[in-house]
């Protein structure tokens, strides 16, 4: 699945702390990042983390909140508390305004109570902080909250005695907070250098749509390699199958391009969520930088924005033909829905496919109030008549129905008849255009997600061509025709603010 700017396709906040103008003073196009310093950093990660290391006062203000919240809970009576994720590993980057707080239940309490009290004690704490509440679900409900300006998640969870015993998948994160405080010593700003240019380069984020290195896996990477340069110098030779086991504990084989056993569980593969192609773009990335440490590496390139014009102009020079398929989007998280529209973007090529037609390329996006499934034909029109394939002439039986079925039939155009020793028919086509076909109700019988196809019973749009152009897809449509990789992306980048210098 083409996806070249991993999680933009989701409307949501981007989580970049910063996006400089080319004539930032901290913005360093012209080559070399200078030497490495005593710290074994190059003049321009000394930079960069001047920018993205958090300030003491926000690190007060985060943990004064969450110290607050913790209190809050345990003051209950009904489940102790712990603040987990970036803040309370001190890996967050600037302007990360997230907290984790975790509620940890007895054990013995059945999944059903833990979800209703869970849910019950963190409305009643959010409120005392006068936060606004959602209702966000993962493997089971949490409430999301507004508080003094910070997006506060409060999960409720089991206090399980070892990470082999949970009984949900967020039963793991204590442990694995507990695990990083333990090791990261004073790798914290490796960290904060690494998660900033993976999302520089579009690499971060373990969702579905953007299927690539979690926090917690660069954690585990600096740790393992001793820092941000030792790991990209490990990196530029990764190939797929790659195993890393921190503890050397892993028994388990497991089948991802990369494999980062958890120390905490061995069971379990962290890096499980990164795809062939995050990985290898990050390789990419970390050879690129390796050769030429710049700071333009911790930039996220511009939004490729395109007006109308533009895409009209592209569209007429590809020569392709270009159909959308919108409907409105299901009322789910994006890790739920966007899945569900791979697979029903998949379902319908296969079904164009079938149907002869062919496919350049194929991309999904989510927004708010609607999805857009889109496909790049080399051509949407096809002749009337198709050529049916039937069975050898001495598989007997199927050769005398195939034969009966199509001999006679209203459809036939010519024969059946005998190529190489199997039957042919040349029959009527019923759809020659893509979009008639996707128009009609045969979109439906293909599989698609269950949400989508929810979604789509209640309606949906076909366009083709300029028809397809829209506004609130305009970066989507970017996006999609100006695919290059994260390190060409870059390097196009510096070319274009070297020219305007």
């Amino acid at each position: 699945m083409y996806a070249p700017r991993p999680g933009r396709h989701v409307h949501r906040r981007e989580d970049h702390p910063q996006k400089e103008q080319p004539h930032s003073p901290w913005f360093n196009l012209r080559g070399s990042g200078g030497g490495r310093a005593v710290t074994g950093r190059c003049s321009c990660e000394e930079g960069v983390l001047e920018r993205i290391r958090p300030k003491p006062e926000e690190r007060a203000y985060l943990h004064r909140i969450g110290a607050g919240l913790i209190a809050a809970v345990e003051q209950s009576g009904l489940a102790r508390a712990m603040m987990v994720g970036s803040v309370a590993r001190d890996t967050f980057i600037r302007g990360d305004r997230d907290l984790d707080i975790f509620m940890l239940f007895d054990p013995a309490l059945p999944r059903q109570d833990l979800e209703e009290r869970g849910l019950a004690l963190a409305r009643s704490v959010a409120a005392q902080f006068g936060g606004s509440c959602r209702e966000k679900y993962a493997e089971h409900p949490y409430i999301n909250a507004t508080i003094d300006g910070l997006d506060v998640d409060l999960v409720p969870c089991y206090a399980v005695e070892r990470a082999t015993e949970i009984q949900s998948a967020v039963d793991r994160t204590p442990f694995h907070t507990r695990y990083i405080q333990q090791h990261i010593g004073s790798l914290g700003d490796e960290v904060l250098l690494l998660k900033q240019f993976a999302k520089a380069g579009g690499v971060y984020g373990s969702d579905h749509m953007t299927e690539g290195f979690s926090g917690y896996l660069c954690e585990l990477l600096v740790i393992r390699y001793g820092g941000f340069l030792p790991l990209l110098e490990a990196a530029a030779d990764w190939k797929p199958g790659t195993v890393i086991d921190i503890e050397g504990h892993g028994t388990r084989t497991f089948d991802e391009p990369l494999v980062v056993v958890d120390p905490v569980d061995p069971e379990r593969n962290v890096a499980a969520a990164l795809s062939l192609t995050r990985m290898s773009e990050f390789v990419e990335l970390a050879r690129g930088y390796l050769d030429d440490p710049v700071e333009v590496f911790f930039i996220p390139p511009p939004d490729p924005l395109v007006t109308r014009e533009d895409f009209v102009r592209v569209l007429g020079q590809r020569n392709t033909k270009l159909i959308s398929i919108t409907f409105p989007t299901p009322p789910y998280t994006a890790d739920t829905v966007v899945p569900q529209l791979r697979k029903s973007a998949e379902s319908v090529r296969e079904l164009l496919e079938r149907s002869d037609f062919v496919i350049n390329r194929i991309d999904v996006c989510m927004r708010d109030e609607r999805c857009m499934l889109l496909f790049e034909l080399l051509a949407d029109t096809l002749p009337a008549v198709r050529r049916h394939l039937g069975p050898p002439v001495w598989s007997a039986g199927n050769a005398r129905k195939f034969a009966a079925k199509y001999a006679d039939a209203a459809d036939t155009l010519s024969g059946p008849f005998i190529e190489d020793g199997r039957y042919y028919v040349e029959i009527t086509r019923r759809f020659t255009r893509a979009v008639e076909m996707l128009r009609s109700r045969l979109l439906l019988d293909v599989a698609l997600g269950r949400h989508v196809r929810k979604s789509m019973k209640a309606g949906w749009e076909v366009r083709e061509g300029r028809e397809c152009w829209e506004e609130e897809f305009s970066l989507f449509f970017g996006e999609f025709f100006l695919n290059a990789s994260p390190l060409v992306r870059i390097r196009r980048y510096q070319m274009e603010c070297r020219e305007d210098q």
